[in-house]
């Protein structure tokens, strides 16, 4: 069944107000912006959180990181965003982030970004045992069919979020994620995955929007990343600034999180953005 469409914050009709773009990641959904939502539209944003695509319907064809990029793309269009528009992404969406801004850099003032660095931006750790470990799920969701049976039974999501997250009560979230994920819609939710290794998974409609997402941001940039992320550990992380090249632009360790940070600590997080967005 398809979703009820994206979530807004503001009015979201009022043109003379920047758009802001929220966009949710991988394994959950638009409403992890519950709390960054209202606090932008206070600042004075109409905000979308809108659905990826495959998480609001099941997939009619390939879906790779290139497609988010556009679909991002068609959005700020869709809802006449100009160029003082903002985009936030987190986890998946932080990704397609960097290649919506870099595919067109004119259609954005800011850029900010959660859980996933510019790709220049991880070091050799990378492929440590340590990170290989953490990164098993990846590896695992290449298995066509197998993967689908996995996710869809009770428990994988609710794993992931506890070794992502340490010690944040994620109930709420993954009860939100088994109400509106369907095992018809699991196989377009990992297909960019897939994408990213097996060229034939993904769509070669958009690999121009893909290949956008390997460029470091041209547009001022905030990245926030949880010293405690179990998906991404923070020792990845090598010279984030300079691979953040827009002037104004910054990054930030957050103690005391994980994966989920904007979540496990709304109001600072938060604080950190619109204090950064408002900021000359």
């Amino acid at each position: 069944m398809p979703q009820p469409g994206p979530l807004t914050f503001g009015d979201i009709d009022d043109i003379s107000r920047p758009l802001a773009i929220a966009v949710h990641g991988f394994p959950d959904t638009p409403h992890t912006w519950r709390y960054l939502g209202p606090a932008l539209a206070a600042a004075g944003y109409r905000v979308l959180a809108p659905w990826l695509p495959g998480y609001d319907a099941p997939a009619t064809g390939p879906i790779s990181v290139g497609t988010y990029v556009r679909y991002i793309g068609d959005l700020r269009r869709k809802y006449q965003g100009d160029d003082r528009c903002v985009l936030v992404g987190h986890d998946w969406g932080a990704n397609a982030g960097y290649g919506a801004v870099a595919f067109d850099p004119s259609g954005y003032s800011r850029l900010v970004t959660l859980a996933v660095p510019p790709v220049g931006a991880l070091g050799s750790p990378m492929f440590a045992y340590r990170q290989l470990k953490r990164s098993f799920y990846i590896w695992f969701m290449q298995q066509v069919g197998l993967a689908e049976a996995a996710l869809a039974a009770p428990g994988f999501w609710e794993s992931l979020w506890t070794d992502w997250s340490p010690g944040h009560d994620w109930s709420e979230d993954v009860a939100q994620l088994r109400r509106s994920v369907t095992e018809e819609s699991i196989a377009g939710i990992i297909c960019p995955y897939r994408a990213s290794f097996q060229p034939q998974f993904a769509d070669p409609e958009v690999s121009v929007e893909a290949a956008a997402t390997l460029v470091p941001p041209p547009v001022r940039t905030l990245y926030l990343h949880g010293a405690n992320d179990g998906a991404l550990g923070a020792e990845l992380l090598e010279d984030v600034t300079a691979h953040l090249p827009a002037a104004g632009s910054r990054f930030e360790l957050l103690d005391g999180v994980g994966h989920f940070l904007h979540l496990e600590r709304p109001d600072q997080v938060a604080d950190i953005i619109c204090g950064w967005l408002q900021a000359d």
